[in-house]
């Protein structure tokens, strides 16, 4: 703007120096306008790339310990706040960073600002995601998507838990890749009226998975997020889905996928087995969206490593497993509520943990979540709970028992 002035003023007595007067003072402003557009339309056409970064994110705020029956009843994946000397909890404090940088190239960056990566320490930064999808064709039917991302294995995994309705995802899928991600190259593939399908899902408030493609395939390293590779060998996924709409407009979802790979697995001394396994699982299920009833459903089934607390030693056994979810959605103006109810079960060990701790699991979750305005919701969820999870230290802990669980999230 000063530079504007300046290139004006001199123009000015330039010619009145020169005696042209004011016709020629009013030709030079237009001649300068019309400059200032040319320079306008030629950076619109070239936007940098800082500017198309786009910013947005959310918060949980959890409080899981009213009308608690047995303070022993824990579960470290599901949230590190259940239980004795548990308090207020921040579950995520997510920030994600987007944009696209070419019309074939996006960008995802997600750091979360309230990790707690062992249980002693709150509020630690982590990268969740940090990825770049190369489209290979101009309608983006074909992408490459590289980095720290989700592996495409199941719905519930993938499914975001901003717009999740349980406060946390099932164990049996779960378990099959904690923090639901890995680094790896996947290939996606869906045609564009299907993208915008999986886009309605997830924006209509029908609580949709997002877009991995109507296929899915990669290869990761397998020891799940944040976590460097122990081995030689990556595991490969394979995923197929398809949204469909049924009598009535109704939209239903069935899907399949599977894995195979090695994992090498953590253990205390004293206990007795290999350290790298056979890790392999198979899920299918369907989602039937809340329009207003709605259910959803998975089950899974493979063979990985796990705790035998009889001999101390960690063996390559069979695990199963699953969740059954109805739901409910009622609109009213800006005001929406989701009631819902899931059972879940699962038998297995759960790779990722010390020992490969032995799981069985039964537990059934009645609650709804509220959104009064669309940036706050609300989630009040009770939970009745039969766990075993057995490893060197705890050889012999079944624990069961009931409590209210509560959270608040902003959206922003």
């Amino acid at each position: 703007m000063h530079v504007k002035v300046a290139v004006r003023l001199c123009l000015y007595l330039v010619y009145f120096f020169l005696g042209i007067g004011q016709a020629a003072a009013q030709q030079a402003d237009s001649l300068l306008i019309q400059q200032s557009n040319v320079l306008k339309l030629k950076m619109a056409a070239e936007d940098p790339w800082y500017e198309t970064i786009q910013l947005r994110g959310y918060t949980q705020l959890r409080y899981n310990r009213l009308l608690e029956t047995n303070p022993d009843l824990t579960c470290i994946q599901c949230d590190r706040s259940w239980g004795k000397n548990g308090g207020f909890f921040f579950r995520r404090i997510r920030l994600i960073f987007y944009g696209n940088l070419h019309e074939r190239v996006f960008f995802y960056i997600q750091p979360d600002f309230g990790s707690s990566p062992t249980g002693a320490d709150n509020n630690f930064t982590q990268i969740r995601d940090a990825y770049f999808d190369l489209a290979l064709d101009a309608k983006r039917t074909f992408r490459l998507r590289l980095g720290q991302s989700k592996v495409p294995f199941g719905f519930e995994n993938l499914q975001s838990s901003q717009n999740r309705l349980p406060l946390d995802r099932n164990d049996a899928l779960n378990s099959a890749v904690a923090n639901e991600r890995d680094i790896g190259v996947f290939f996606y593939w869906a045609p564009e009226h299907i993208r915008k399908r999986f886009s309605h899902l997830v924006r209509s408030g029908l609580k949709g998975s997002g877009d991995y493609g109507v296929v899915g395939l990669g290869v990761y390293n397998g020891q799940t997020a944040s976590r460097p590779e122990l081995n030689n060998t990556q595991h490969v996924v394979a995923r197929l889905t398809y949204p469909f709409e049924w009598a009535n407009g109704q939209l239903i979802e069935p899907f399949v996928s599977a894995y195979t790979g090695k994992f090498v697995v953590s253990k205390r001394s004293g206990v007795l087995g290999a350290t790298e396994f056979t890790d392999q699982r198979m899920t299918a299920g369907f989602v039937k969206y809340p329009q207003p009833w709605g259910i959803q459903a998975e089950y899974n089934t493979g063979i990985g490593p796990e705790f035998n607390p009889e001999n101390q030693t960690i063996e390559s056994r069979r695990l199963r497993g699953g969740y059954a979810q109805l739901m409910y959605m009622v609109q009213k103006g800006t005001r929406v509520t989701y009631p819902f109810v899931r059972a879940q079960t699962y038998h297995g060990g759960k790779k990722h943990e010390v020992d490969a701790t032995r799981h069985r699991v039964r537990e059934l979750e009645v609650g709804f979540e509220w959104l009064p305005i669309p940036k706050v919701e609300w989630v009040l969820m009770y939970t009745f709970s039969d766990r075993t999870f057995e490893d060197s230290l705890r050889p012999d802990n079944r624990q069961g028992g009931r409590l209210l669980r509560i959270q608040c999230q902003l959206n922003f």
